[in-house]
């Protein structure tokens, strides 16, 4: 009762108090004003990005199930394995612009605005995604000419890169290097550069130079070359397969061994053919030359 008694004594306490009463009681009203005048818009925008959510989140699931579709119908009518991996990556990109459109017109953006800006800055865009625009007309032109396809091994030869084709997607083709390295390369520049089909065909030819000394036997050489191709069960024997003097080089005859094997097993006939070879030279004491240096030394 004391500070009533201190109130009553001092009317600019009484007066300071009333204020005080008065500034809080504006607050709370301005308060109350705010959330009845913003409180309905915050909520009815929440919901509304809720539901875009979930709406994006239901959209993308039938994007992936048209998707699903779209491939097994391609598969079941026989459609090349880079034209389906084409026409999925534009498919994909169609619906989700499509999708996104759709969301945004339904928070409130004015989506025929925002077509009109894009149309008025097609010219910028274009300049701007010129990389872009193509890479996807080299697609197109890749699945149209099909100077390769998925499972064929190619040699990029302006930029030494080779490798086997897994992917011919909108923008991008996709080798894998024999040490199993992912290598992607625009379409546009693979449309318009020269490119070796390693694989365009089912058989292919195993070219192998090796030299011999001038005092060597040369009708033993060839027909030890002969005998192992003769007993190597991945080369062709129905083929031209030979061996010919390929060149009189300055310390060396040298030796072309032809044969044809089927095109997966280049390497591997390759490689073992290189090894036999040495091995079967030294056994019958046939040299192959190599560069040395002789230093004589005058007193």
């Amino acid at each position: 009762m004391r500070w009533l008694a201190t109130v009553a004594d001092s009317p600019e306490l009484a007066t300071q108090i009333t204020e005080n009463i008065e500034n809080v009681t504006q607050q709370i009203s301005k308060t109350q004003e705010y959330l009845d005048k913003y409180l309905p818009v915050a909520i009815g925008f929440g919901l509304r990005l809720l539901l875009t959510v979930l709406l994006f989140l239901v959209g993308s699931r039938l994007i992936k199930l048209v998707r699903k579709i779209v491939r097994r119908s391609m598969e079941r009518a026989g459609a090349d394995v880079g034209v389906t991996q084409f026409m999925d990556s534009l498919i994909r990109v169609l619906l989700y612009f499509l999708l996104v459109m759709f969301l945004a017109d339904g928070i409130g953006v004015d989506t025929t605005s925002v077509m009109a800006l894009v149309g008025s800055a097609g010219l910028t865009i274009g300049l701007a995604f010129q990389g872009s625009l193509s890479n996807f007309a080299g697609g197109v032109l890749i699945l149209l000419i099909k100077p390769f396809k998925v499972g064929d091994y190619i040699i990029y030869t302006s930029a030494n890169l080779e490798g086997k084709v897994t992917k011919i997607e909108m923008f991008y083709t996709t080798l894998l290097t024999v040490d199993n390295k992912k290598v992607v390369i625009p379409n546009g520049t693979l449309s318009n550069s020269s490119l070796i089909n390693v694989t365009a065909e089912e058989k292919r030819r195993i070219d192998i130079v090796v030299g011999i000394g001038y005092t060597a036997n040369l009708k033993l050489a060839k027909e030890v070359c002969l005998n192992l191709l003769a007993a190597q069960p991945a080369v062709l024997q129905d083929q031209n397969n030979m061996v010919v003097v390929d060149d009189l080089a300055d310390s060396s005859v040298n030796l072309k061994i032809c044969c044809w094997v089927q095109a997966e097993d280049y390497w591997t006939v390759r490689w073992d053919l290189m090894e036999k070879i040495k091995t079967a030279f030294d056994e019958n004491g046939i040299e192959i030359p190599f560069n040395q240096l002789d230093v004589n030394l005058k007193q």
